[in-house]
């Protein structure tokens, strides 16, 4: 776009598209009519496109129009939130961002947030807090908590959600077991062996989603045993109760490996959730900020380089 097109042109091209009339949007703007159509009748001839088509009953756009449109409105809310954000840094009046967490998300992941947060907004608190998936979304839908860090999926209309890692789904067991003398687990394997599970009450859509995806591959599995972290999990398999799936990025007790599955992509997903009405006054750039981060990763660009139709497991162990 040419540096001629400045922002109060966008709010004068917004201002038109809303009122559908030059006299009604001059007034909004408190500019002569002759003065707003010339304005915009310049932008259209630097930018080499009608962005508005007159008629006797005003104007309406142009496909090409709706475009500028779009960008225009866009450009200019996210002016507003950066200049909003700017000022209640200056000020000191950014309150600490009440950040929940799951212990079933990598600690990698807290900490790249945590960071990333620090340097967009600095000298800006965190206050963090840990719980089942289940109770930081209960504690998100309460307004107790601004954000939090998840693992997929989160179901419902009222939540935004901006992924921000993928990894290998593995399977979790002990050094010496057989398994582990292979360099992958095969489906008809794993299906008696696996038995320790995380709480179903904790994540209660991660675990039908598993459930899901181990009957699709032939497994209809016995949950002997239950955890409420992934420590837990790890002791049991440890105890010889049976072994579990994990993120690959767990970072392993002493005594335990672990395999990828054979004959499947399966995907440990974790997310940045807030309620829809949440305000904290940091939260639309974070959602900018991360979801840039998700797309230029290079865990996701090799994940997209997979074969075709890979199987998706969105849960965390």
């Amino acid at each position: 776009m040419s540096d001629l097109v400045e922002f109060r042109h966008l709010k004068y091209i917004v201002a038109v598209a809303e009122t559908g009339n030059f006299t009604r949007a001059a007034e909004r703007l408190f500019l002569a009519q002759p003065s707003l159509s010339k304005q915009i009748k310049d932008v259209e001839d630097e930018i080499g496109l009608p962005i508005f088509i007159r008629t006797r009953d005003g104007v309406r756009a142009t496909p090409a129009g709706q475009m500028m449109i779009s960008y225009a409105q866009e450009a200019l809310r996210v002016r507003g939130e950066f200049i909003a954000m700017a000022q209640a840094v200056h000020h000191g009046d950014v309150s600490p961002l009440r950040l929940g967490f799951s212990s079933f998300v990598s600690p990698n992941h807290l900490d790249s947030f945590r960071e990333s947060y620090a340097s967009s907004f600095p000298n800006c608190s965190i206050q963090l807090s840990s719980g089942t998936t289940a109770k930081i979304l209960e504690r998100l839908e309460q307004r107790s908590l601004d954000a939090a860090l998840l693992p997929l999926p989160i179901e419902g209309a009222v939540w935004v959600v901006q992924q921000l890692a993928e990894s290998p789904l593995v399977v979790c067991m002990r050094s010496d077991d057989p398994l582990a003398r292979s360099g992958s687990v095969m489906m008809t394997d794993l299906a008696p062996r696996l038995k320790v599970f995380r709480d179903p009450d904790s994540h209660p859509a991660a675990h039908s989603r598993l459930i899901e995806m181990l009957f699709d591959a032939g497994i209809v599995p016995e949950i002997a045993c239950r955890a409420d972290t992934p420590s837990d999990i790890q002791l049991m398999v440890r105890c010889g109760y049976g072994v579990a799936l994990i993120d690959q990025n767990t970072i392993l007790e002493y005594g335990l490996v672990s395999r990828p599955i054979a004959g499947v992509q399966w995907t440990a997903d974790t997310a940045f959730v807030h309620h829809h009405n949440a305000d904290h006054v940091a939260l639309p750039f974070l959602n900018r900020i991360l979801q840039r981060g998700f797309r230029d990763s290079p865990n996701k660009r090799t994940a997209l380089k997979k074969p075709e139709s890979p199987v998706q497991l969105d849960l965390l162990a």
